[in-house]
């Protein structure tokens, strides 16, 4: 039984903290990072594809800040 998460930075696609606004913006980004962590093959570009996919959910997250 795996008791740590396979992929730790999907903690960092979490999106309920955020402003409503903000929510709607990270709420794909988050449901598709989860479905490559549960569907992709666990190795070191899967990491990489969940790491550029942070990279742009930080930058649209960021595209809406006033």
């Amino acid at each position: 039984m795996e008791t740590a998460p396979k992929y730790p930075i999907l903690k960092f696609f979490k999106y309920a903290h955020l402003p409503e606004k903000l929510q709607v913006t990270s709420k794909p980004f988050c449901e598709l990072a989860e479905k490559v962590a549960a569907e992709w093959p666990n190795n070191a570009e899967t990491s990489t594809a969940l790491r550029k996919l942070l990279e742009a959910k930080d930058a649209a997250v960021r595209a809406f800040v006033e």
